[in-house]
């Protein structure tokens, strides 16, 4: 009932919006980066609930009010062989809910008070992780402050959050998963010119899926980053962070203890001529116990647009490289540690992870109509060394495959068609077919099938 009231919002929307000129503000999926302060002017609250969407707070301050919105996301995933059936069920089938509601108060054009609540819930599912479920608890609660002057724009935040960099390839809000990752977090940003210089410390949210508002976030894990960006040759970026990751009782196959590990990670993204890419390189080092680390890991994509043919083609290719441990026992752990990977970088079925991989993935995608994109990749992976394990996500080892079979881990297919029914209702499906190589199937695995439909709904 609830998901059918929210759709026929959307369609009444949809409606006011072909008839309105004036540009809205656009949901984000970061909902606490959303603007309403337009809807001030009382001949744009032109949709349903709208006066909720602007709540005045001061006559004379345009830009002092309170919002309210909430985000809905349905997502039926059929999984005929999870972690190739390893240790596991076989086969699952089930249902992702996703629920959240926030409240979004400025103060003036200088303060913010975001917090946010959610329900995130796994119907029908045969094994449920912290990754699955968080029944009613707070998901964000944090003051900011930002301030625009001659030389800059000064930005802080304080409290629980989220960040992402880049494609979220080591650092992400965790969107591919049912439940989000939040930081409890001290954030400060400064921005000038092609410049932009932030940093942060921060406890990452430890999700727990037992009682309502019980996650908590604690010294036994820690992640604190400085990182510099700059704009290059137009648009073009480029970028560096340091960051310190530590985590208190990490184990791996070859390292069992505190895990201290410190990252070092350069990215050069841009357009230019129909030509799009993204390189981004990261190494790593260390310790867990008494174990030396020293990881790295690259990834890359590139892609070129035809503009000029029917259904605007982008032929990709995707290529990504990450360590494994090169020997048992000699005192140096070189397994990639992928941080808080976005989970559907490689795809949502979730048979790959950023750990001892080898991997390449042409890619085509279209536009056959206004609103969807249709796209079909085709993927090959193999293990950096045959001495580490096959992983999965999110960097979890397949038994019986380290120090066993062959480098070739298998193949993939990936169909997914993305569609934007109106302004904030969207549609989604995914395909992926991986055809697991001998070394997983002499560890008792199978080839796997995933099946994911979705539909997202934000106000």
């Amino acid at each position: 009932m609830f998901v059918a009231l929210c759709l026929l919002s959307a369609g009444a929307c949809a409606e006011d919006a072909a008839s309105d000129p004036i540009t809205r503000p656009a949901t984000k999926t970061n909902r606490w980066a959303e603007d309403w302060s337009p809807l001030a002017d009382p001949a744009r609250r032109t949709q349903p609930f709208d006066d909720l969407k602007y709540i005045p707070l001061f006559a004379a301050d345009p830009k002092s009010y309170l919002s309210l919105g909430l985000t809905l996301r349905e997502r039926f995933e059929s999984n005929r062989t999870p972690a190739f059936g390893i240790g596991g069920p076989r086969g699952d089938a089930y249902l992702l809910q996703r629920l959240q509601i926030h409240l979004d108060a400025r103060l003036n054009e200088n303060w913010q008070i975001f917090a946010q609540v959610e329900d995130v819930r796994a119907p029908g599912k045969r094994v449920i992780t912290s990754v699955d479920e968080n029944i009613l608890d707070l998901r964000l609660a944090f003051l900011s402050y930002s301030r625009t002057g001659e030389d800059g724009t000064f930005k802080a935040r304080a409290g629980r959050q989220d960040f992402a960099f880049d494609l979220q390839r080591f650092v992400s809000s965790r969107d591919g998963p049912n439940v989000r990752q939040s930081f409890d977090a001290l954030w400060a940003d400064w921005e000038s010119g092609p410049w932009r210089v932030l940093g942060f410390v921060s406890q990452p949210v430890q999700y727990r899926i037992y009682e309502p508002f019980d996650d908590v976030s604690t010294k036994a894990f820690r992640f604190s980053t400085l990182r510099v960006e700059r704009k290059v040759f137009g648009d073009q970026e480029l970028s560096a962070y340091w960051g310190l990751y530590e985590r208190d009782g990490a184990r791996f196959l070859d390292a069992v203890g505190n895990e201290s590990r410190h990252v070092l990670d350069i990215r050069y993204a841009g357009a230019a001529g129909g030509f799009d890419w993204d390189l981004e390189a990261m190494g790593q080092i260390g310790s867990v116990g008494r174990t030396d680390i020293a990881a790295w890991a690259v990834g890359s994509r590139v892609g070129y647009t035809l503009d000029t043919l029917p259904w605007r083609p982008r032929l990709g290719l995707q290529g990504d490289a990450a360590s494994g441990d090169a020997r048992r026992g000699d005192s140096t752990l070189n397994t990639f540690n992928p941080l808080f990977p976005n989970g559907y970088y490689f795809t949502l079925a979730g048979y790959t992870s950023y750990a001892n991989l080898l991997h390449l993935k042409p890619s085509l995608t279209v536009h056959p109509a206004a609103g969807l994109a249709v796209s079909a990749a085709f993927g090959l992976q193999w293990r950096q060394t045959t001495s580490d394990a096959v992983y999965v996500q999110p960097s979890n080892p397949v038994p019986g495959t380290a120090g066993r079979g062959h480098l070739w881990t298998g193949a993939y297919g990936q169909l997914r068609a993305d569609y934007v029914f109106a302004p904030g209702l969207t549609g989604a499906v995914e395909a992926v077919r991986f055809a697991a190589g001998d070394t997983i199937r002499q560890a008792g695995g199978k080839d796997g099938t995933y099946l994911g439909v979705e539909l997202r709904y934000a106000w």
